[in-house]
């Protein structure tokens, strides 16, 4: 089976971060793969070194047409059995052909980006329930979810981030935009008087954020990490993971945390509520209510048995269905059923 793989993301991102573990996994599979990317030397270098060789191409706006020359070129001598793209740029630039055409979604885009393909992919349930109900065929429709890395790191020492040994310590992942919400967990820093929070993420609310914790006088607590590539070690150092999103389609973060054994809170956000059964897995609070947020983080930080009971429950949610093993056997059958 030769699959081709599409990948046109930014930088950084969830998305792109399980395309960096799911091409691997797929190559210890057993399957081929062709994998394009758009230009990014550290992606490349990580795919090389996990024997594969990439083709970077620019991916560019409407007046880049060397990109889908060299693509069309890359598939004519490849000759993929599966063309797999990643969401909406990836997809633009894929052409129709003798392949099978499919598109893996993270998001809840417009479906009009997605007519020439024969199926999608959605990460969450709820994703795929809204390509049914924007009138995509259910039975073109597929459920793939994604798998964290469970390797257990070493913890960052807390001095090398200048917090104290003996306080709580919250960690909150993600980028800084509007969507998830960090101005709602700084609000809620305030009523969790002990605690420090890392906030460990890039994007374009960095001086607002920081503003708003000079503001409500929690600067001292909180700590401005950027984007980190050491998110085991961060979540060994860490006593809870806060994911306070307004909008999270599907939230790799709490996967993370189950897979790393630490209790979860988080709101109710499309994701996470599909994924949390409040009190047995993690808590759940209302979007957008700081004191809801604070009060399910106190309850944590003051009951050890409900904490044990988040990280216990948390663990098999992991196990039964986000573990590597579990969901490269998921892409083994789509593939299978997708080419028969």
């Amino acid at each position: 089976m030769r699959v081709m793989q599409v990948m046109a993301g930014a930088a950084t991102g969830g998305a792109e971060a399980f395309f960096m573990r799911l091409v691997p996994a797929l190559k210890r599979a057993g399957v081929d793969q062709e994998i394009i990317i758009r230009k990014h030397p550290d992606r490349a270098a990580e795919l090389r070194a996990n024997g594969l060789q990439p083709l970077e191409l620019a991916f560019g706006g409407i007046f880049d047409c060397i990109t889908g020359h060299r693509l069309t070129k890359a598939i004519a001598r490849y000759q993929p059995e599966i063309l797999l793209s990643w969401m909406n740029r990836a997809t633009r630039f894929c052409p129709v052909g003798s392949h099978v055409f499919a598109a893996r979604l993270g998001g809840y885009y417009k479906l009009e980006n997605y007519r020439r393909c024969d199926h999608l992919i959605g990460n969450t349930q709820d994703i795929c329930d809204y390509l049914i109900a924007e009138g995509w065929p259910a039975n073109r429709t597929w459920y793939l979810p994604n798998f964290v890395d469970a390797a257990i790191a070493p913890q960052i020492p807390r001095t090398e981030l200048n917090t104290p040994e003996d306080a709580p310590l919250l960690l909150a992942l993600g980028r800084l935009h509007p969507n998830k919400a960090f101005d709602v967990l700084l609000e809620a820093i305030v009523k969790v008087p002990r605690a420090y929070l890392w906030l460990a993420g890039d994007g374009p609310l960095d001086h607002e954020l920081k503003s708003q914790a000079d503001k409500l006088g929690i600067a001292d607590r909180v700590r401005f990490l950027g984007w980190r590539n050491d998110v085991a070690a961060l979540f060994a150092a860490c006593d809870m993971l806060v994911c306070p999103s307004r909008h999270e389609p599907l939230g790799n973060i709490i996967i993370e945390a189950w897979a790393q054994g630490r209790p979860l809170v988080s709101a109710s956000s499309q994701g996470p509520s599909g994924l949390v059964k409040d009190g047995l897995n993690g808590l759940l609070v209302p979007i957008d209510n700081a004191e809801a947020l604070a009060d399910a983080i106190n309850r944590v930080l003051v009951n050890p048995d409900l904490a044990e009971t988040l990280v216990s429950a948390g663990r098999v949610s992991y196990q039964a269905e986000f573990t590597e093993a579990a969901v490269v056997s998921r892409y083994l059958e789509f593939f299978t059923s997708i080419t028969r």
